[in-house]
């Protein structure tokens, strides 16, 4: 089958697509073979490019985690899908069989045989994949496949740092780094969707205005110093009650200063390092919770599917690229420029 794979750990010049990569089987009961029409990128895949420390990808592996498609075949236990569905897959896969205490929880992102799709196994960049069935939720066929694509990772992420971890309701005032990337964008419709007012970042006058159109109140410009007093100046010193960050090194210090008393800081990456530190006087003076969050769980996968389907959770797409161009694909987003999903259509 053809797959988008990679030569060695590096930039996108170490893509290859190959037509000769073998087509997976369905070998258990509980498993399904989806056909890909389109596949996302998100920051994970040029993380898994470089080379995460501790993570070791095999050269040849097809890369790449979110997808859609059709479901092609099926093993002898599945029942909730059919061959012919529309699907959307999760691309966090744990083994079923497992029964610790996270999985007894239903809390599936904190077992020990948790992994991803283009991380820890095959991935989604590819005409076929082999899931669980418990991974693949059915779509309407009027949902555009491109659209599809771009939601899972990306929301289901948003979702649990939003609303589960950092518990955002109604006049809660929240603070959304880096507005363009899959995630921002999906914490700024959820959180508009609990009710917060929310404060977003960029270094693009352009991206900002795109997010006040999709609901953002406050617009900041990340480029210029002090953001977290700026935020402290317009909040007349009280500050915001939840951030969201992903960057990590680089906005950790003005996370601090712009989270209020009873803040809740929740981070799902540190694109610009992961070493951060914090004052522990102020921490415990303010009050402060710091949580980290890792994709969701199937019963988080649902109820965002559930808002996915009913168009109330739409992921903006930023461009579709066909299979051949993936590398070129993969630099559009490492440049940053993109406004919403990076699409490749297979």
């Amino acid at each position: 089958m053809r797959a988008v794979t990679f030569h060695a750990h590096g930039g996108p010049d170490q893509l290859a697509v190959r037509d000769d990569v073998p087509t997976p089987t369905v070998d258990a009961p509980d498993q399904v073979r989806v056909r890909i029409v389109c596949a996302a990128l998100n920051r994970l895949d040029l993380w898994v490019l470089a080379g995460i420390p501790g993570s070791r990808v095999v050269p040849g592996m097809p890369l790449g985690s979110d997808g859609a498609g059709v479901v092609e075949s099926v093993g002898s236990a599945v029942t909730d899908v059919a061959v012919g569905d529309h699907v959307v897959i999760n691309p966090g896969v744990v083994d079923r069989a497992c029964t610790c205490e996270y999985c007894r929880d239903g809390d599936q992102p904190l077992c020990l045989t948790y992994g991803i799709l283009g991380e820890h196994r095959a991935g989604a960049l590819a005409e076929y994949v082999v899931v669980p069935a418990a991974n693949v939720r059915r779509i309407p066929a009027a949902i555009p496949f491109e659209v599809a694509a771009a939601f899972p990772l990306a929301t289901l992420t948003a979702w649990r740092m939003v609303v589960t971890r950092a518990q955002v309701r109604a006049g809660d005032q929240v603070l959304i780094w880096g507005i363009g990337g899959g995630v921002a964008l999906a914490a700024l419709q959820i959180a508009k969707a609990q009710g917060a007012t929310t404060w977003v970042t960029s270094g693009s006058p352009e991206k900002l205005e795109r997010a006040r159109a999709l609901g953002a109140d406050h617009l900041l410009d990340h480029r210029e110093p002090d953001l977290g007093k700026q935020i402290r100046a317009r909040t007349s010193k009280r500050g915001v009650d939840v951030v969201i960050d992903s960057v990590g090194e680089a906005t950790w210090p003005q996370s601090l200063i712009a989270l209020g008393k009873r803040g809740r800081l929740v981070t799902c990456g540190g694109t610009s390092g992961p070493h951060v530190a914090v004052d522990v006087r102020r921490m415990f003076w303010n009050q402060w919770t710091l949580m980290g969050s890792t994709m969701g769980s199937d019963a988080e996968f649902d109820t965002i599917v559930d808002a996915f389907r009913a168009g109330r959770l739409q992921p903006p797409v930023d461009s579709v690229w066909p299979v051949a161009d993936a590398a070129a694909a993969y630099a559009h987003l490492a440049s940053g420029r993109q406004f919403g999903k990076v699409v490749v259509r297979l």
